[in-house]
């Protein structure tokens, strides 16, 4: 397969990487392959952790953050240094040509870092990960957390964009103009969680503990952490069906969308249809530091949660 130059060596097409849905290796290249164009502008300013799976659903799968030395020198890397010493290469998927080649790498999930790669500690997203009480799949509770999340976000003026992860839950992603560190997004981040716990209560909690959540939809900020990653736009799940991360409109989550409706099998009709929600989103990237004083206001308001006396 040539593409943009570059001679791919496709194999196992055939191999079944989704037993349930009797779907190939073959339908997860070419699934790639149809929203080259929707996903690229997404992932191209940003170094990729792998998440591999050789033998699909049925066999093992493990993380690749370093570039394999075996990869085609074309694929360009960014060099990631760890806090606690040393480094590693991460690729960065900027071309239909490497987008097919990881796939072709069995390479499901692309999972993102959250800054670009030309400045690694400033992120440009601020992320909420929502998912269920523990036990439960209890889609309406967690569709008005991000609800919930963005009224909040709404109230200092910053946008709210929302996803499917085709997993558990949601992600309410919040483009940043980069001038916070990600010690800055975490606390802020942080900051909007409280506000939101110290009005429901009953219904969210910021405990890490899972035996002490009682019920309540955890509002995980831990995601805004350097090197941390969260997963792709557009990007397949390891899930029966093969349930894709889907960027989707608030009235779709207002009309009872699940974390898995949509899947590889829909999604490209989906974009040909409605193109894509999050085109765009980074025109509406703002700073934190002139919302914080709107923001400590309103966790003043508020008064102090119960939880955050222990």
């Amino acid at each position: 397969m040539k593409i943009g130059g570059h001679d791919i060596d496709i194999s196992s097409r055939e191999k079944v990487f989704f037993p349930d849905a009797g779907l190939t290796k073959g339908d997860v290249i070419d699934y790639y392959d149809a929203i080259a164009d929707t996903i690229i502008p997404h992932i191209r300013r940003y170094g990729v952790s792998m998440q591999r799976f050789p033998d699909g659903l049925q066999g093992g799968s493990f993380y690749n953050k370093n570039t394999p030395d075996y990869f085609p020198d074309w694929i360009r890397t960014v060099t990631v240094p760890k806090r606690e010493g040393g480094s590693y290469d991460a690729p960065i998927v900027d071309s239909r040509a490497a987008l097919i080649y990881l796939a072709d790498q069995a390479v499901l999930t692309p999972h993102l870092y959250l800054a670009r790669t030309d400045d690694l500690e400033h992120p440009d997203r601020m992320i909420y990960d929502l998912d269920p009480p523990e036990g439960t799949e209890d889609f309406s509770a967690v569709r008005q957390a991000a609800l919930d999340v963005r009224s909040v976000l709404e109230e200092v003026d910053l946008s709210g964009w929302i996803m499917t992860t085709g997993s558990k839950g949601f992600h309410v992603v919040v483009p940043l103009d980069r001038s916070a560190d990600y010690d800055q997004v975490r606390d802020f981040a942080r900051s909007v969680a409280t506000v939101l716990l110290r009005r429901h209560q009953d219904r969210y909690t910021l405990e890490q503990r899972k035996a002490k959540r009682a019920g309540r939809v955890f509002l995980d900020v831990l995601r805004n952490a350097y090197g941390a990653t969260a997963v792709a736009p557009y990007a397949i799940r390891a899930r029966p069906g093969a349930p894709v991360a889907t960027p989707i409109e608030w009235e779709e989550l207002q009309g009872g969308a699940n974390p898995r409706d949509w899947t590889l099998q829909n999604v490209p009709d989906r974009i040909a249809q409605k193109g894509d929600p999050w085109r765009g989103m980074m025109r509406y990237a703002r700073s934190l530091a002139s919302r914080r004083e709107t923001l400590d206001a309103l966790l003043e308001a508020e008064g102090e949660a119960e939880e955050e006396k222990d």
